[in-house]
């Protein structure tokens, strides 16, 4: 709607006459095209108000409605002992616990992976997060998931690992209601245990 209304007022604003003084020679010329700059100018003033005017009454509401994310996130099977009904089978890891934007519990259920012989291995799977944004109501939401990382062939160490996980459309519940965007999973690897930084976005409609 914002574009056709700026299309109409750029079209109505073009149809103006200009003024004819242009055709004069001498000083009807000079007087001619003076009257046009001015045309021209009170064109120009117009336009760029009603340019600021349609922006005031049609806010971009996209944006309003876009959450950017960020948090922390770490297993931990007495915080999240269990998926919610419905996910009975995400059970793959024990529940991950996510704070920062997101507060609450990632389930896992695997569905392929593969590990070559250079240490690479590679997975893919469904999620289900149970809980809150910015402490907001409760929900669910499912994503999918693709994970790569890189361990040493010969000890198993993990040298590092990343993963992407799209929101899936229409999955959304309770706070979640339409929820669609990604997470994006980096992995922190330490001496004993690996935790786990999350970015993204999220957007409720």
């Amino acid at each position: 709607m914002f574009k056709k209304l700026l299309v109409a007022a750029v079209c109505s604003l073009a149809a103006l006459p200009v003024s004819a003084g242009a055709a004069f020679a001498g000083e009807a010329r000079l007087a001619g095209w003076g009257n046009t700059v001015q045309t021209k100018g009170r064109r120009l003033g117009l336009l760029i108000g009603l340019v600021m005017a349609l922006q005031l009454v049609n806010p971009m509401s996209a944006d309003a409605a876009n959450n950017r994310l960020s948090g922390d996130a770490y297993f931990d099977a007495v915080q999240c002992p269990a998926p919610p009904a419905g996910y009975e089978d995400f059970t793959s890891y024990p529940g991950l616990v996510l704070t920062g934007s997101l507060e609450g519990c990632l389930y896992t259920k695997v569905i392929t992976s593969k590990e070559t012989p250079s240490g690479v291995y590679l997975e893919t799977g469904e999620e289900v997060f149970i809980g809150s944004l910015d402490g907001g109501p409760v929900g669910t939401f499912v994503t999918t998931y693709k994970f790569e990382g890189k361990f040493d062939p010969a000890s198993g160490v993990q040298r590092h690992g990343r993963c992407q996980h799209p929101i899936v459309e229409g999955s959304g519940t309770g706070g979640f209601e339409g929820a669609t965007g990604r997470l994006d999973f980096k992995d922190i690897i330490g001496d004993s245990v690996t935790t786990y930084d999350y970015r993204g976005h999220i957007s409720l409609r």
